[in-house]
């Protein structure tokens, strides 16, 4: 006999919380705030419509199916089966950061602070759960109700290790130092440049709407940016430097759906973190090799 479906809530500690944990009580984030100019009525504000909408979402679960509730830093230990449906509560970053420990489960993103947040992958109001939960079954076909494949990028290394991310991969050092590396396009005639810059940014049609969108326009790139359904990404290095060992002519790019960038490492430690979570990294030592491309799973995303 199946399962009945289970609701994953995925939801992160607010502002507000945070700081009331950090400061102890109430009244001592209040004055902490003060003292920086910043009003805690709209921080707690915040915190009670995020609490209203999570408390919404969860009332508008059906009666037969299973729920569960994940935190985001608890993500990496929670365990997502293929039945699940899987509904972020908060901000658009929130979806990116489920999504590389997901396998074709529909997701449902919901908003919670219309108007603050951009919305593109939270697209939904909490009123509107009830609905959406109704239609959505993980067993069968996302497309059903409107649900958008969205590309994602991985980095595999000759080690195994395995990165996944939905927005874009950043390959470089852990600080501020000069990353050295061999960067080279794979069925591209075995060209490869030595280089020293300051890292290399893969990224989405999804992540063309944040830092890949600010490092395209810096550029005046002439590519156009994919769309988030699109089989193909985008490739800058990150202010590379001219030297005579090192070279400036592979910068940008685009990469389709069979491409894959190669980086050989050539300094004594670099990382590749995806999505803006430096804390999951690839560490990568000298002589190591990392395959950057379009990742085969996408994200089912409800429209």
């Amino acid at each position: 006999m199946s399962l009945a479906p289970r609701a994953v809530l995925v939801h992160r500690t607010t502002e507000y919380e945070e700081l009331v944990a950090r400061h102890g009580t109430h009244g001592q984030a209040a004055f902490f705030l003060a003292s920086r100019g910043r009003d805690m009525a709209e921080v707690a504000e915040r915190h009670r419509r995020s609490r209203r909408a999570l408390a919404e979402v969860t009332s508008a679960v059906p009666l037969a199916w299973r729920q569960a509730r994940v935190e985001r830093a608890d993500l990496d230990r929670f365990l997502f089966a293929p039945e699940d449906v899987v509904v972020v509560v908060g901000q658009d970053g929130l979806v990116a950061n489920v999504a590389k420990y997901l396998d074709g489960q529909p997701v449902i993103g919901i908003d919670t602070d219309p108007g603050r947040n951009p919305g593109v992958l939270v697209r939904h109001r909490p009123e509107q759960a009830a609905v959406l939960l109704a239609s959505v079954t993980a067993t069968a076909a996302a497309t059903a109700t409107g649900a958008d494949e969205l590309t994602m990028v991985e980095a595999v290394a000759d080690d195994t290790q395995r990165l996944v991310a939905l927005n874009e991969i950043y390959l470089g050092t852990a600080g501020h130092q000069t990353a050295r590396y061999r960067l080279g396009l794979e069925n591209d005639g075995g060209v490869v440049e030595a280089q020293a810059s300051s890292g290399v940014l893969v990224g989405t049609g999804t992540g063309a709407t944040g830092w890949l969108r600010s490092v395209w326009q810096e550029r005046g790139a002439r590519l156009p940016l994919p769309a988030p359904t699109e089989d193909r990404l985008l490739w800058f290095v990150r202010e590379a430097w001219p030297s005579p060992a090192t070279g400036t002519s592979l910068v940008a790019g685009e990469l389709t759906a069979s491409a894959a960038l190669t980086l050989t490492v050539e300094s004594d430690r670099l990382i590749a973190f995806g999505d803006g979570i430096e804390t999951d990294a690839l560490e990568l030592t000298w002589g190591q090799t990392v395959r950057v491309g379009a990742c085969a799973r996408r994200l089912r995303l409800v429209g």
